[in-house]
Formats: structure tokens, sequence, C-alpha cells
């Protein structure tokens, strides 16, 4: 990885332009740096990371939400990417505004983790609206940022969460909502001691297979679900 000067992205009609204040990192910009996601990686020289926020200084002639001086918070495509520089072109479709009060910093780790999150939750039918009938549930990795959302929202989706994680994380993952809070080091049986028959895992433990997925199990059958990470505007501006 190399530090240079690049020119300013030019603008689409539907895209602004972010001077990014704040990014995360995430597994795949890491797989990318080591040269594992070649194939998915159109060109090089590559600028890694699609979770950013900031302001914008620009906006395309099609673009209709936003105004120049706008903070905003965007998940930039991911073979595009682009978020390790000064200023990044982003898609309006996948770009919302950033609430009062909460920091760049604290929106620019909310893209991949939260969607993820969200969608692995809302796959084993979570309802958000108080009607869902809520399940026992396992997390997996809670402490992590995938688990760390997930937690927070299967509660706000009324589930008996089951938590598993590093012994030091414990307290925070008692403190994040979850029911019961295990060392992952503890015997399988004595963490899914609360599970049903019909309960669920979301595991979202990282590896190369679900770097932008979850792996739901559902018990009652030993059957897998794959949910891919998907972009959606709705979603962020729920998350937020």
């Amino acid at each position: 990885m190399q530090y240079v000067e690049i020119p300013v992205p030019s603008l689409k009609k539907g895209e602004v332009l972010i001077k990014v204040e704040a990014a995360s990192i995430n597994p795949a910009d890491c797989r990318i740096q080591k040269g594992l996601l070649r194939p998915f990686v159109p060109q090089f020289p590559f600028i890694p990371v699609t979770d950013v926020a900031g302001e914008i200084v620009e906006v395309g002639s099609a673009v209709q939400e936003f105004k120049v001086g706008d903070k905003v918070v965007s998940k930039l495509i991911f073979w595009k990417a682009g978020g390790l520089a000064e200023y990044v072109a982003a898609s309006e479709s996948i770009t919302v505004p950033l609430p009062a009060g909460v920091s760049s910093a604290d929106a620019a780790g909310l893209p991949v983790a939260g969607l993820t999150a969200l969608q692995a939750v809302k796959a084993i039918g979570t309802k958000f609206d108080g009607t869902g009938v809520g399940s026992n549930i396992l997390i997996t990795a809670a402490s992590g940022g995938i688990g760390s959302y997930a937690v927070q929202l299967a509660k706000l989706g009324n589930h008996n969460v089951t938590a598993t994680c590093g012994a030091r994380n414990l307290e925070l993952v008692a403190d994040m909502g979850a029911d019961e809070a295990l060392d992952y080091k503890t015997p399988e049986g004595a963490a899914l001691k609360n599970l049903s028959s019909h309960g669920r895992v979301v595991d979202v433990a990282p590896n190369f297979g679900n770097f932008v997925a979850s792996i739901l199990t559902l018990f009652s059958k030993k059957k897998l679900s794959t949910v891919i990470l998907s972009l959606g505007m709705e979603d962020l501006r729920f998350l937020l």
C-alpha cells in the first residue's frame, strides 16, 4: 500500500462528492490488501474501504436529496471502493444523512457491519414493529462489529439472546442487551443450553466464506442459508 496524490474524482449525475472525515476498515479490505480477492477487483491501483462518512462538497446534476454542506454516511460499491482518500464519489442511492449528534467516526463504522447484522436478523423472521414473536437465538462473535449490532437488533425484535464472545468482553455483551453472555470457549452444550429445537443461530465469526454474509443455522433441520449483504438506503436509514 502506498500514499499517493490522485485527482479529485469527477461526478456522474447521480453521485455526490464526499470530503471524507472518517472511514472504517472491514475484513474484505484487509483481504484485498493481501491480494486474496483479486478476482473481485477489476483493476489496480485500487483504493480500498467502502464505509465512509463526511461532508458533501459537490453534487451531481440529478441529485435531489442532498446539497453542499450536508453531513452524510455512505456504503460505497465494493469493487470501486475509494474510501481511503480525501475525497470520494458516492451514489446518492447508497448515501444517507448523518443524524444530529452522531459523529462521522461513529457513523463510518456502521454500513457493512450494521447492514450485515440487520439482514441476518431479518432473515430469521425478525420484525421491528412490535408485532413479531421472539424466539431463542444464539449470536456468535457477539463482541465484534457485526455481532454487537446483531445483539441489539435481536433484542429490538423481542428475541431471547444467548451470545458468545471472549471472556474479557462478557460484560460488554451483557450491557448491549444479551440475556446470557458466554465465553466462546465454553463447551457447545453449555452455549446452547437455552436454545430449544426451534432456536436459531446468527453466526458472525469472520472468515473468507462470510465476510459479506451471515450464516443462519436452523437447528431443527440442520439447514444452512447464506445471507448476502445487499445495499439499501432505507436499511441504512433504519440503523441510524
